[in-house]
């Protein structure tokens, strides 16, 4: 991971986010078998906060927000978690695990030109033309020339297009909002802020059939809740207070790999050619968003608006946060 400073430890956390996060798009596939796809949203969110409940307390990490930051943390719950779930589960009835993970995954792209607005990190020419490749690539897989005009085929790629910008502004805001010391908290806030959506969400617009819990249901809330929200997100975090947010999220790349070879293995996936070659360029986009000569610059004061003075949702403070991704 060339341009950041990741310590041992802080890599093998980042492996344990790419193998969580890749898996998560077969759990998904298997618990749409046996629950909706908001009742199975809203059983991985729950889950999810009650696991990061169970993790930021032994870290006595409560009482490092106010009431402001509380309240805007469970907010921010409702795009980077509520919308995010909710949409990327309605498409996976429709999708298979890899093309998912691969258009989901397109999170970096949102992340990269939001940050410049509301972080001020700078896009240069390098980021411009890797995103624009992604783009390309994007087109590819989704084959829009072949579904343009037919809603029920390109509804599910728009829909995951959104549960990635849900999931960017969440990120982005995220960053510019919180002091590395108050990510913990903070996660868990934005967490039962996003869970509180979906049950409302759900208990709104589907809430039967009710989930029928099945051994293959229990087993996919059980990875996707623990491992794949409340262990990976808590890790994330830690790493969000690091590493700017347009450099860390890039290199999650290795997740649809992750997820297009065990689609591959368990689902028999199989992509055309086309397709293959706009997965190629997504990865070559997303690897050029996160290597670019300025990926180790420390990000800036939680706060700073785009010229490094503080912007209205900085009411936190600004202490300065430590360099590179180093632990």
């Amino acid at each position: 991971m060339a341009g950041v400073r990741w310590s041992g430890t802080a890599r093998l956390l980042f492996l344990a986010i790419v193998v969580a996060w890749g898996f998560n798009y077969l759990f998904v596939n298997v618990g749409l078998g046996a629950a909706s796809p908001l009742w199975l949203a809203t059983l991985r969110a729950s889950v999810g906060a009650l696991g990061v409940l169970a993790i930021v307390t032994p870290m006595g990490a409560w009482g490092t927000l106010d009431g402001a930051g509380r309240r805007d943390a469970l907010l921010l719950g409702l795009p980077s978690t509520g919308l995010f779930f909710g949409l990327w589960f309605v498409a996976a009835e429709s999708v298979l695990p890899g093309e998912a993970a691969v258009l989901i995954y397109t999170f970096p792209f949102w992340v990269a030109l939001l940050s410049d607005p509301l972080l001020g990190h700078r896009l240069g020419a390098r980021h411009v033309v890797s995103i624009g490749v992604g783009f390309v690539g994007i087109a590819l897989i989704a084959q829009v020339w072949a579904v343009f005009g037919a809603s029920t085929t390109l509804a599910p790629v728009l829909e995951l297009l959104g549960a990635a910008g849900a999931w960017a502004v969440g990120t982005v805001v995220f960053q510019r909002r919180f002091r590395p010391g108050q990510m913990a908290e903070a996660n868990a806030f934005q967490l039962i802020g996003g869970a509180a959506g979906l049950i409302v969400a759900t208990a709104l617009l589907a809430p039967t059939p009710l989930p029928r819990f099945t051994p293959s249901l229990v087993a996919s809330v059980a990875w996707l809740g623990i491992l794949g929200t409340a262990v990976a997100y808590a890790i994330w975090s830690m790493l969000l207070g690091r590493v700017r947010a347009a450099t860390l999220s890039a290199y999650v790349f290795l997740v649809p790999v992750v997820a297009l070879g065990a689609s591959a293995l368990f689902f028999h996936e199989r992509l055309t050619a086309i397709q293959l070659a706009g997965v190629g360029l997504v990865l070559a986009s997303l690897y050029g968003v996160g290597t670019g000569p300025d990926a180790a610059s420390p990000i800036a004061p939680a706060g700073a608006g785009p010229s490094g003075t503080p912007g209205e949702l900085g009411r936190a403070g600004s202490d300065e946060p430590p360099p590179g991704g180093s632990n």
